[in-house]
């Protein structure tokens, strides 16, 4: 209980480097520099917002630090989020992603990330695309904030769960809406990094 209630009330941490990061943020380097790149920036492509909306799902059960160290193993599985390579894939393909090693070897979530690439394919060709459809969701707009606290940055919000439930809706698995929540935090529709980290100043 006690770790709990300190997590909640954690502050933006000083690292090594001098530079302080939002408190979930470890010393591992590929996760500082996912954190430092990529974690609260704005992302409108849209075969990388799928990619990121697969990954964020394969997270399910599991960690994201487990997931981030093997994204290019992920990437090399799923011919790089080609959706319309994934949207083909047969009973081997399938089949030889559940031996590799290098992804998380779950039937469920194969089988999602290919239904994924079809409901994906089929927003994609309408007017403004997969980057259109997500950003509507927020009005094409950043939402930006600051908690002091890490207990001050949410699990979900009303407008991830309205998220999860049109994408549900779509097709899409493995969307739910603390998913969503953190995958809009990932590609910077929502820009959440924790006062004085030195991201968050940007």
């Amino acid at each position: 209980m006690a770790a709990a209630a300190e997590r909640r009330t954690a502050l933006a941490r000083r690292h090594a480097d001098g530079k302080r990061r939002c408190a979930w943020c470890p010393d591992d380097p590929v996760y500082v520099a996912y954190h430092d790149e990529e974690w609260g920036i704005a992302v409108h492509a849209d075969q990388r917002l799928f990619e990121m909306l697969c990954l964020e799902g394969a997270q399910a059960g599991l960690s994201w630090s487990t997931i981030l160290h093997k994204r290019d193993a992920y990437r090399s599985a799923f011919d790089h989020f080609d959706a319309e390579k994934m949207a083909r894939y047969g009973s081997a393909q399938r089949q030889r992603l559940l031996l590799n090693a290098g992804i998380v070897r779950n039937r469920l979530k194969v089988d999602a990330f290919i239904d994924n690439a079809r409901a994906y394919l089929r927003i994609r060709e309408q007017p403004g695309g997969f980057d259109h459809y997500l950003w509507q969701f927020t009005d094409g707009k950043v939402q930006r904030r600051r908690p002091l606290y890490l207990g001050g940055i949410p699990t979900s919000t009303p407008t991830s769960e309205a998220m999860s439930k049109d994408l549900k809706q779509r097709g899409f698995r493995f969307v739910g809406s603390t998913i969503c929540y953190a995958f809009m935090q990932a590609v910077g529709i929502v820009d959440e990094h924790q006062r004085y980290c030195w991201a968050g100043s940007r």
